[in-house]
């Protein structure tokens, strides 16, 4: 019996690692760990602390006593105090100099800069697998004529593998923001109650070097260029909200890639992967439905709707610090996050395993090739002694009747033996069949294909390939 609602997320959807950077476990030794950083720059800046009571919290960064955590949090009202409270039960000699000088927000803020980091790391991994694995398909299939479509309407030739390097183009520029992410994330760093570091200019008896030396020692810990260079008590929201912006822009180049793979399944022409005992409908044995497109689909809307979360929470931010932000960050956060990855695994899971169709493809490229090919054999006829304007308006009137037959009749398409039987082409059926050769048809698609690869991703994504590989299993 499981009598409690558990989000789909941890049972359904997202990884162990993801869940992991969002874990109480991963955030709590972020905590400890910013505590002894914290102890150790004001030792080395020289306030009172000593290396034995640095190395007895050190010796206790992941052994948590979450039930004493909890009674403390319930009498005191305030999850930092617990915290500090039990830390200092498991480091006794360090107690009295742990969060020395600090507010809530030394631990809480720069912790979650840490996830964001974390989660953006793993979240660029599992982009990069995406697109390493689309490169394939598109190199693979960039000479595969299709019929091309706007409005969903025919429309001209492209191929299999240049509509690929359409979606991989967004997921590129979803890396794009990604990595600038990455490279302009900070600290908030040690800024006290309302940012002006008041706590610690006492501290270090107005010493303005030294509080500033120890910002930067403690980004230096943890990895990070520096901090941000003013705050209130949190780092600006419009952190988060950036940052939930570029997992919704992942959320919508994933959502149009499986939006355009559930309609050319439907066409017959690529499916996603099917497993051999796997059931399409309880109804209907013979459905082969796209599941896991719809599941990319379906979590992209939870997170593009989510990323208005973290914008309305920046936009209510009151002077220094309010906290209306936080329940709503704890959520919101995380689940884009873990929204994020569920997606990303998917589409690994999809785009290594792609079914193509090329007869389907090709039976529906000759059943419109006709009309895309008039204007070629208008020019055939002219060169012949033809009239353009005459041969042009003989043309429309045989798309008309041969579209008739098609549509009201279903037919097939007989355009070409119209044509030909048309004394005014003066051009066997054999010399018009000569021009229905898609691949006169697809313009650039395969130098395009090529020049996109070598230029745009495998420059991009060749510094992050080459380690270990990733294994992604869909739970459910």
């Amino acid at each position: 019996m499981n009598a409690q609602y558990e989000s789909p997320f941890c049972s359904r959807y997202a990884s162990d690692e993801m869940l992991y950077v969002f874990s109480p476990d991963m955030k709590f030794s972020t905590w400890r760990r910013l505590w002894i950083s914290l102890a150790k720059a004001e030792m080395a800046l020289g306030l009172p602390i000593t290396q034995e009571q640095i190395d007895e919290m050190q010796a206790h960064i992941t052994d948590i006593d979450y039930d004493t955590a909890r009674r403390r949090e319930k009498e005191v009202r305030h999850d930092v105090m617990a915290h500090v409270y039990t830390f200092g039960k498991a480091a006794p000699k360090a107690a009295g100099i742990i969060h020395l000088g600090a507010t809530s927000a030394y631990v809480g803020d720069n912790t979650d800069i840490i996830q964001l980091r974390e989660g953006l790391l793993l979240v660029r991994k599992k982009l990069v697998t995406v697109l390493d694995r689309l490169a394939k398909f598109a190199d693979a299939h960039k000479a595969q004529p299709t019929l091309g479509f706007t409005h969903f309407q025919p429309a001209q030739l492209t191929t299999v593998g240049k509509r690929a390097t359409l979606w991989m183009n967004e997921l590129l520029m979803d890396l794009d923001e990604v990595e600038y992410r990455l490279e302009n994330l900070r600290m908030l760093g040690s800024k006290g109650t309302t940012g002006t570091q008041a706590s610690f200019v006492e501290l270090f008896d107005g010493d303005d070097r030294k509080v500033k030396e120890l910002e930067q020692r403690i980004a230096d810990d943890f990895g990070f260029a520096g901090v941000v260079p003013v705050s209130g008590q949190t780092y600006s929201r419009k952190i988060d909200a950036q940052m939930i912006a570029t997992l919704s822009g992942i959320a919508q180049s994933a959502s149009k890639f499986a939006t355009d793979l559930r309609l050319l399944q439907h066409l017959k022409e690529i499916e996603e992967p099917f497993e051999a005992h796997q059931i399409g409908s309880s109804a209907m044995p013979y459905k082969r439905n796209p599941m896991r497109s719809e599941r990319i689909c379906a979590l992209a809307r939870y997170v593009i709707c989510d990323s208005l979360n973290p914008a309305f929470t920046s936009a209510t931010q009151w002077f220094e610090r309010t906290l209306d932000d936080s329940a709503n960050k704890r959520i919101s956060v995380p689940e884009a996050f873990l929204g994020i990855d569920a997606i990303l695994n998917i589409m690994i899971n999809v785009v290594s395993g792609l079914v193509v169709y090329p007869k389907v493809i090709h039976q529906r490229v000759m059943n419109e090739l006709p009309f895309m090919a008039t204007e070629n054999i208008m020019m055939s006829a002219v060169k012949r002694g033809g009239n353009r304007q005459d041969l042009h308006e003989r043309i429309r009137e045989h798309s008309m009747a041969a579209g008739k037959r098609i549509k009201e009749e279903g037919l097939e398409n007989d355009l070409i033996d119209r044509i030909a039987n048309d004394p005014m082409f003066g051009m066997s059926r054999a010399e018009i069949e000569a021009e229905l050769d898609p691949t006169n048809y697809i313009g650039r698609s395969p130098a395009q294909v090529d020049d996109f690869l070598n230029d745009c991703v495998y420059p991009r994504i060749k510094p992050y390939l080459g380690g270990e590989e990733l294994h992604i299993e869909i739970n459910l």
